[in-house]
């Protein structure tokens, strides 16, 4: 079958390492199901698996892809849930947690097999492409947002580096959930797409709110923590799922940290419970993914290049016949 998969680690130019050809087909297992692939959505876990973080030499080679909507053995239409052995299920029951791809093939093919228990219904309501999205980005921006960060209507988000996958969802999922939403980007071309996305101001990377906040998205990391630390009101919640521009900040503001009693939460991921009520919240209110461009399949490397440079807003999907 076709795929897009990782051949080789580069930790200085990942995509030397993807390659587009044929692999094996998944083999069929007990408490596993194979899906046949109508659509997977590219994210940054992807470029990271390129340059071996979370991917050892061993697995390789290794198709990537997390996220992907489909079809499975008995013609229902499906979502996948990413995480690998949350609970136990599909796996040994000394085997800890894994993204898709760390361990198992992923779903830039034209199948994938997962564990039974990580497939769920998708909603009617939903396109392949949309469903596509929501695994990994949209599941991690509605847990930072409602589980970890504890928000509710009225309250005030920033979120720091719009035009990424999480971030835009996190914009629209708290537009639709009555957040008033601030967001940053260093380019003036987001930052107009995230007010037309619901988000009340959008400002220059680093710019002083008009307001402090009761809790902030972090998915860019060193670049812009600092902004993150000094933008929260007393008690409010820094929670941070990724960190893009580098993990060693420059100004770690512990001295605000403590003597406002802000609190900093980590975010990996979401339940299958989660991805559940995402898919109903999206179902039932009209929300969609913010899809930035859909290639086939065979076009993947333009896909991986437009996510490394940055240049997209929204979500890149990759679609099967």
């Amino acid at each position: 079958m076709f795929a897009a998969y990782a051949a080789r680690i580069d930790r200085d130019q990942p995509l030397n390492g993807l390659e587009l050809g044929d692999r094996p087909a998944p083999e069929s297992r007990p408490g596993w199901t194979t899906v046949k692939v109508k659509a997977a959505s590219l994210n940054h876990h992807d470029l990271w698996s390129l340059r071996g973080v979370g991917l050892a030499e061993d697995k390789l080679p290794m198709i990537l892809g997390c996220d992907a909507a489909g079809v499975d053995e008995d013609g229902n239409e499906v979502v996948l849930h990413s995480v690998i052995g949350q609970t136990g299920h599909g796996v040994g029951p000394d085997e800890p947690r894994s993204i898709l791809t760390e361990r198992y093939q992923g779903t830039f093919a034209e199948l994938v097999s997962v564990p039974t228990w990580n497939v769920l219904p998708k909603p009617a309501e939903l396109s392949f492409e949309e469903a596509a999205c929501l695994p990994t980005a949209w599941l991690t921006a509605y847990r930072m947002l409602f589980t970890n960060a504890g928000v509710r209507p009225g309250d005030s988000v920033l979120v720091q580096g719009a035009g990424g996958g999480v971030a835009t969802a996190a914009i629209v999922l708290g537009k639709a959930a009555g957040l008033r939403v601030f967001a940053t980007s260093r380019d003036e071309a987001k930052r107009k797409r995230a007010l037309e996305l619901g988000a009340v101001e959008a400002l220059e990377s680093g710019a002083r709110l008009p307001q402090r906040v009761d809790a902030v998205i972090e998915t860019v990391g060193a670049a812009t923590w600092s902004h993150s630390v000094k933008s929260l009101r007393p008690g409010g919640s820094l929670v941070i799922s990724g960190a893009t521009s580098g993990d060693r900040p420059s100004h770690a503001e512990l001295t605000r940290i403590f003597f406002l009693e802000l609190k900093v939460v980590g975010s990996t991921m979401g339940t299958k419970d989660e991805l559940e009520d995402l898919l109903s919240f999206c179902a039932a209110t009209g929300v969609r993914p913010v899809i930035d461009e859909v290639l086939p399949l065979d076009r993947a490397r333009e896909g991986f290049e437009r996510l490394a440079a940055g240049d997209q807003f929204g979500k890149i999907v990759l679609t099967s016949p």
